[in-house]
């Protein structure tokens, strides 16, 4: 693979450096070496690459290690400058504007380039303020849903990277303890401490320089909910994850560390091995999944749209439905007709009255799993729906298949079944002509708008979080 501009432009300050320091001229290193110092001039300023022949013989007339040569940090601060201010005016953002790039010359002081830089950073963070808009979020999250699916939910390589890191805790089997995850973060170098005063935007803060992940207290003594955001914390290291550059990128790590956390939580070995024997009895089953290790009814949901096309062939959908019956978390491949707007977002949408998914907070039982069929445009799905709540109010978490894989399912025999013509209106959106001539013109429903209608995403690197928190917390406990 050839070298990037970045990369050669690091190699040509890292030879500079070397070279001005043993007291070189680029004609006097040339003569040693054997090339024109033009030909070292070009290499010096990243426009040509040498060959590793030529770079043994640099190595070995500054008295350095080729390796050194070609490590990618910059040699001193001055270089690391320049090289910085290559890339802010190699990006789109600057080069929409139609201005000449700075020329750095060594009558450039450190101090301009300094101004300079600001300048570009305060350039590419309102950039990213702009495209942070509503618009942009769910145009995304849609993007991101569609390559999912086209990908079956499935990532291989974390699938990997979490049975290694599992096996180098000494984790054999069952429910993932909190002492293991304990034992993985020090295996990264990291501490896991409890703290009471996280910054109310941030789920974890890692301080990279002290080595501690911090987390807030249990709520549930026992809960997975601190493994898994302990986990997500080291899956940003483990996956080389860098400040996100959009909202597109911002989703992509969500769900990279997301998945990573599922994969400990529910090992992919382990699990396929508990549903295999479970599709063989013919009674797969969210709850027995969810107990199986020790994970909420969500969580095993989510799972098992990882497995279950992948290693069974079986399509499916999930659905996360608020007691609006808005649509706050989705995946499909089974062709389940979902509602969407015009942009192609599915989340936030209201589902079909007639699904499961609202149904269910209308059963008297909530204890156990609701099953049904529903007969719809698409074909017949059968599902089960779990209902819970939360301070912000009901859900439900339902996971269904197409008919013919129902048969391999708990709660198949169900008589429960429904009919779904929507997306048509005169299914459940539109109301009885009756009710219409009745009340037109003589009622006036005043709307409830979700609060996040009227908040803008936050500045700062990380969307979601507030910066000048995250600082001022982590000073707070730098010295602890």
């Amino acid at each position: 693979m050839s070298p990037t501009a970045i990369e050669l432009s690091t190699l040509g300050h890292r030879i500079r450096h070397q070279r001005v320091s043993r007291g070189y001229t680029l004609d006097e290193l040339g003569a040693i070496v054997g090339v024109a110092g033009s030909q070292l001039s070009l290499i010096e300023n990243g426009k040509r690459e040498p060959k590793l022949s030529l770079l043994q013989a640099i190595a070995s007339a500054t008295g350095t290690e080729v390796t050194d040569l070609l490590s990618t940090e910059p040699p001193n601060r001055r270089a690391a400058l320049e090289l910085e201010l290559d890339r802010a005016q190699a990006s789109p953002v600057f080069r929409r504007l139609g201005l000449p790039p700075l020329k750095v010359t060594r009558t450039v002081t450190d101090e301009t380039l300094e101004s300079v830089l600001a300048l570009h950073r305060e350039l590419h963070r309102r950039e990213r303020e702009a495209i942070a808009t509503p618009e942009e979020a769910r145009r995304a999250n849609t993007e991101l849903r569609l390559r999912m699916r086209a990908r079956d939910n499935y990532l291989p390589d974390i699938e990997k990277l979490a049975e290694k890191q599992l096996r180098a805790a000494g984790h054999t089997g069952g429910a993932l303890t909190h002492r293991t995850v304990s034992i993985m973060a020090e295996q990264l170098g990291f501490e896991l401490i409890y703290a009471s005063d996280l910054p109310h935007s941030a789920r974890s803060v890692t301080d990279l320089e002290n080595g501690r992940i911090y987390l807030p207290p249990a709520s549930i003594p026992g809960g997975h909910g601190l493994r898994s955001m302990a986990l997500q914390a080291m899956a940003h290291r483990l996956l080389g994850h860098t400040p996100p550059t959009d909202y597109a990128d911002f989703l992509q790590q969500r769900l990279e560390i997301n998945y990573y956390a599922a994969c400990c939580l529910m090992p992919e070995t382990a699990s396929v091995s508990f549903l295999t024997q479970a599709k063989k009895e013919r009674d797969l089953a969210v709850e027995d999944f969810r107990d199986a290790f020790g994970v909420t009814h969500e969580a095993a949901g989510m799972r098992l749209t990882n497995l279950l096309t992948e290693h069974f062939g079986i399509r499916l959908h999930f659905l996360r439905v608020d007691g609006t019956g808005a649509i706050s978390r989705v995946y499909e491949n089974d062709e389940l007709p979902l509602p969407m707007d015009v942009t192609g977002s599915v989340e936030g949408q209201i589902v079909c009255r007639k699904f499961a998914a609202r149904s269910a907070f209308g059963e008297q039982n909530r204890t156990t799993e609701q099953y049904q069929y529903t007969d719809t445009p698409a074909g017949t799905f059968w599902c089960s729906s779990q209902t819970g709540s939360t301070s912000d109010g009901e859900f439900s978490i339902t996971v269904g298949v197409p008919f013919d894989d129902a048969r391999w399912f708990r709660g198949r025999e169900t008589q429960k079944r429904a009919t779904s013509t929507c997306p048509d209106e005169a299914c459940c959106r539109r109301p009885d002509a009756d009710l219409t001539q009745r009340w037109e013109g003589k009622a006036w429903p005043s709307a409830r708008v979700h609060m996040q209608m009227f908040s803008p995403l936050p500045r700062g690197a990380f969307p979601g979080v507030d910066d000048g928190e995250v600082y001022a917390f982590l000073d707070r406990h730098a010295e602890r």
